[in-house]
């Protein structure tokens, strides 16, 4: 951080930093006030962890659900949410159910962006839940649509990956969001938007945030903010030192973050300029398959075999919401333990589950991060378990499947375990518990993956960066997992981040345009 009078580099009404959902949110509705913006983001795409991911928006009481006919309203939203977070930050929470209708109609003003619902149940079994799901998800877009822009769209993740570019097909999930959103920002002829310019500093004047400090391609430079900056870039997951130093549970590169990104950097300049922190050794988690490279893929969706820990026994219910599967692993051992998902040749030797990227049996199998063996006590001996233990294991869960019911773990009893369910190929009276007993078995390795890490800086109704004593940090904004969720250690339903991303981007912006972040 700088103090004192600057020289500037460049001056703009609102500096955006970071361009996932919430970051590109933000900023469209900044340009569409007629205020100069531009967006800062450190790589060569767009999109950050927002690009990867399925698009599941979480914004209650708007006209999507009407349209879809559902009964839903931000009264029992609040239900919900105040039956799993309390009376914590209860103002923030409001303040997000009472924007969050009028937010969706102003994004969907603008011809560039489309949402329907889809079915994807609330995560959690309490009052006002929705066990057909609230969220909705951004239509499909057409790259001829996108023009020159769409190589600025981060590909889905298996791509990104390997270094490939978009198919020639339409962007669907995550890139359809963040190409939408790039659409309509780059229409409202106020924006700029500016590919790897890392921000590594911000800039204070007698007190107020004032600008920010760029590395970009030709040097540094120094970018003034007339009303305000958004920092909406990210959490830490990708940085080891930071998550250690925060006990968060679980490794980096296991993190579902674009490599080279997340890395804490604006959230410790915040942190230097005197903001609060809070939840730091939370993340949004998730189970992960491990890849070859190290890595994770995202998995969920099961729909078959059953999970284990190093001594060979079931220890969660493994159709649990992802980020409840993942804490399980965490209170289990984390990443100081082993975990495996056993599976049969039901499907042909393929995981029972949905992993993003996919998985590729014969390359798991080449790469040993998958092993088959003809029998289970074989099976045991690859994975490093007690022979019987897996065996009782699993003819318990069989016997389970024969009855019904997992007098263990419940798996099957919740709306969200039979989502994912194949009920037109379930032996058995419960769709969820399916029997192994077609060999060869299959061991994968399961690893505590995330979806970003969930704690940042403490943020008010207007998303204005708080110090240690509560009071706003004058032209300091913050949201997405760059803030600290208003969720608490609670994960609700299907696109929570990147609905709150977007709400509180949209209020900070409001708050500057109204004059509230302008500087002298």
């Amino acid at each position: 951080m700088r103090d004192g009078r600057q020289d500037w580099d460049a001056t703009h009404d609102v500096i955006v930093v970071g361009s996932g959902a919430g970051a590109m949110t933000g900023a469209l509705a900044a340009a569409g006030d007629g205020l100069d913006t531009v967006v800062l983001e450190r790589t060569k795409l767009l999109g950050g962890t927002s690009a990867y991911s399925g698009a599941a928006v979480w914004l209650p009481g708007t006209q999507v659900q009407e349209r879809a006919g559902l009964d839903d309203s931000a009264e029992t939203a609040g239900n919900y949410l105040r039956a799993l977070t309390g009376d914590a930050e209860a103002e923030r929470r409001e303040a997000f159910l009472r924007h969050a209708p009028e937010l969706v109609a102003r994004l969907e003003a603008d011809p560039a962006i489309e949402f329907e619902w889809r079915p994807f149940p609330d995560y959690v079994a309490a009052p006002g839940r929705m066990d057909a799901g609230r969220s909705f998800v951004p239509l499909e877009l057409a790259p001829a649509l996108l023009g020159d822009l769409l190589p600025l769209v981060r590909p889905a993740i298996d791509r990104d990956r390997l270094g490939k570019g978009h198919p020639d097909a339409p962007l669907s999930q995550g890139r359809a969001l963040i190409g939408r959103l790039l659409l309509a920002l780059t229409r409202t002829r106020n924006a700029l938007v500016r590919i790897e310019h890392q921000v590594i500093g911000l800039v204070s004047e007698d007190g107020r945030i004032t600008g920010v400090e760029v590395l970009a391609p030709h040097g540094k430079v120094r970018m003034r903010a007339r009303r305000g900056v958004l920092l909406a870039a990210g959490g830490f997951e990708g940085d080891e030192a930071l998550r250690a130093g925060h006990q968060v549970p679980g490794r980096a590169a296991w993190s579902m973050a674009p490599r080279g990104t997340n890395t804490g950097e604006v959230l410790e300049a915040a942190v230097a300029a005197g903001a609060a922190t809070g939840l730091m050794d939370e993340a949004w988690w998730c189970p992960g398959t491990e890849l070859a490279d190290g890595s994770a893929a995202f998995t969920l969706g099961l729909r078959g075999g059953l999970a284990v820990d190093g001594s060979g026994r079931r220890f969660a219910n493994e159709s649990l919401p992802y980020d409840r599967m993942g804490r399980a692993i965490a209170a289990a051992g984390g990443a100081d333990a082993s975990f495996h998902l056993i599976f049969d040749s039901r499907e042909g030797g393929a995981l029972p589950a949905i992993t993003v990227p996919p998985a590729d049996p014969a390359d798991h199998l080449a790469a040993g991060t998958w092993v088959r063996a003809d029998t289970l006590p074989e099976l045991a001996a690859l994975i490093g378990v007690p022979a019987e233990t897996l065996t009782e294991t699993v003819a318990r869960f069989n016997g389970f499947a024969a009855d019904g019911e997992d007098i263990d773990h419940h798996r099957g009893e919740d709306p969200y375990d039979l989502f994912f369910a194949g009920t037109e190929n379930a032996p058995g009276p419960n769709p969820c518990l399916i029997p192994l007993d077609r060999p060869p078995y299959y061991a994968a390795r399961l690893v505590l993956s995330d979806l970003g890490t969930k704690g940042g800086l403490r943020t008010d109704v207007h998303a204005r960066v708080l110090d240690a004593q509560g009071r706003p940090l004058p032209g300091l904004y913050a949201a997405g997992n760059t803030s600290a969720s208003f969720t608490g250690r609670v994960y609700p339903g299907p696109g929570v981040p990147l609905g709150t991303a977007m709400v509180f981007a949209s209020l900070a912006v409001r708050h500057m345009a109204q004059g509230s972040g302008e500087a002298g």
